[in-house]
């Protein structure tokens, strides 16, 4: 048998989906750091408005990959379902470019038409590039965590360097070179593919499964048809009311209803799925508050953060290169702590650890809060508080986010594995419609002179009250689950698994 790489090393196929995932995440990255500014400064829509399409376009972002994922399996394979996706993304980046050369004048609609692109392309490439990783191996191999540590990097790699890139010149550029980002990677993924895409028993892998069927084609014109269709809706009706939110939040009430239907369920079944759902819950109000990064905390670092640096006056974006920085820099360090705790019996419980994330959260608003607390108009704060800010979600990301996909692949039943992972996605993509109706209650506009906002009765009339809403809801929801945790972890019955802390 020949095998490509010794046992102690990755293959290097594993290198070649890295590159092809940070132009990737260069793209999105670079897009997002720039997009609710754009809305703003370019096609001159309100801060609430452009906040509420910012939750769309980034909860419709996560929905997709559930789409993207049964075409892929059914019929496309990797491979293919990464090129079809790459272009679209692509395609969508060019739209952006054509609505900021275009302004307020008609560059809405090719605004709708880019975000439509982008959404479809993201659920096409997103799932399939990272099961590649783990094809890579045989199945059990000791290095799959670390080759999933080496592509992660990749992602923040992508992330960190878009900002300070499309950031740093006018918008349609910005939009331009995010564009031409992504297809360096996809020529690369196009080149190489053939080469690097072989597993260790000299396999290819992520080839087509079968030729698509009409249905299935039907399908894809069908997603890209309604995904239009809603983005547009406001737009063409004259209407107020959101059918993305109705449709996202329904989505996530439905779920649970036809999963607890199923007959065939166990009691440690649905004990182990009742964790899931509610640690989905939860997670809603993390993301909710966290996403704030590319919505109302970027219009607060334009508007109101001290920018200057020895007459040099930074971009707002760049403040989003803040988060992947500190991911790299910061997560080896997590790793050696909980390994720390472990080895003592001491290492926090998943749940846990979620509620330590959420309160993390709470506690950088409680920073920026300080910040601003008697702020005037016109008057800006330290860039160093929205930095302390960033690092402390940061830490509290670290202490979320990867327990959640593996939580998920722990207690989900094997034969609705996909289907439980598909609701991870959807609590995702609530939290990031939720982001986008809180990023719009943000008081003042451009000029300072916006009307104050309120949120269940809550009045929001000066910076500091918007954030401590932020303060309030994750620290409320931090605590709620902490006291819950304990109860969470007999439904989870996989104590040889969790660390044990008695």
């Amino acid at each position: 048998m020949n095998k490509t790489v010794v046992k102690t090393g990755h293959p290097k196929g594993l290198y070649f989906l890295f590159f092809t995932e940070m132009w990737e995440r260069f793209s999105y990255y670079g897009m997002r750091a720039i997009f609710i500014l754009f809305m703003t400064k370019v096609l001159l829509m309100k801060d609430a408005d452009a906040s509420e399409i910012y939750g769309s376009y980034t909860g419709l972002v996560y929905l997709t990959p559930l789409l993207g994922g049964y075409l892929c399996d059914k019929f496309l394979g990797n491979r293919r379902s990464i090129v079809i996706g790459g272009l679209l993304m692509a395609i969508g980046q060019f739209f952006m470019f054509f609505s900021a050369s275009v302004g307020a004048n008609g560059g809405v609609s090719l605004m709708w038409m880019g975000l439509t692109a982008i959404i479809i392309g993201n659920g096409f490439f997103k799932p399939n590039i990272s099961t590649m990783v783990g094809q890579l191996y045989p199945a059990n191999d000791r290095r799959i965590d670390s080759a999933f540590t080496i592509f992660y990097m990749g992602i923040n790699l992508g992330a960190f360097f878009s900002p300070l890139v499309c950031g740093s010149m006018d918008f349609k550029w910005g939009f331009l070179a995010a564009g031409i980002g992504m297809l360096l990677g996809l020529v690369a993924f196009i080149l190489g593919q053939k080469k690097y895409l072989i597993s260790e028993e000299g396999n290819e892998i992520g080839l087509p499964v079968k030729k698509l069927d009409v249905k299935s084609i039907g399908m894809i014109i069908g997603s890209i048809a309604i995904i239009f269709f809603m983005l547009n809706f406001k737009q063409m009706f004259k209407s107020d009311v959101d059918i993305i939110s109705y449709f996202i939040y329904g989505a996530m009430v439905a779920m649970p209803i036809l999963i607890f239907s199923d007959k065939s369920l166990s009691k440690i079944e649905t004990q182990r799925i009742t964790v899931i759902f509610l640690l989905a819950f939860f997670v809603i109000f993390f993301w909710g508050a966290f996403e704030q990064a590319g919505a109302s905390l970027t219009l607060f670092a334009d508007r109101q953060t001290e920018r200057t640096i020895f007459g040099w006056e930074m971009p707002a974006s760049y403040f989003q290169s803040v988060n992947p920085l500190a991911v790299i820099s910061l997560a080896p360090i997590m790793t050696i702590i909980w390994g720390f705790l472990y080895a003592r019996k001491l290492e926090p419980s998943s749940p846990k650890k979620m509620a330590i994330g959420l309160g993390l959260v709470a506690l950088g608003y409680v920073v920026i809060a300080i910040a601003v607390k008697g702020l005037g108009l016109g008057e800006k704060v330290s860039m160093w508080w929205l930095i302390g800010l960033y690092v402390i979600h940061t830490i509290g990301e670290l202490c979320l986010s990867p327990i959640g996909l593996s939580m998920v692949s722990k207690l989900a039943p094997l034969r609705l594995s996909s289907l439980m992972m598909g609701t991870w996605f959807l609590a995702n993509a609530a939290a990031n419609k939720f982001a986008g109706t809180l990023s719009a209650l943000i008081p003042g506009g451009e000029d300072g002179t916006g009307g104050a906002t309120s949120f269940l009765g809550f009045q929001i009339t000066n910076l500091y009250e918007f954030f401590i809403l932020f303060i309030i809801m994750s620290g409320a929801a931090a605590a709620i689950l902490f006291v819950l945790s304990s109860w969470l972890e007999k439904r989870m019955h996989n104590d040889h698994i969790e660390g044990k802390t008695e």
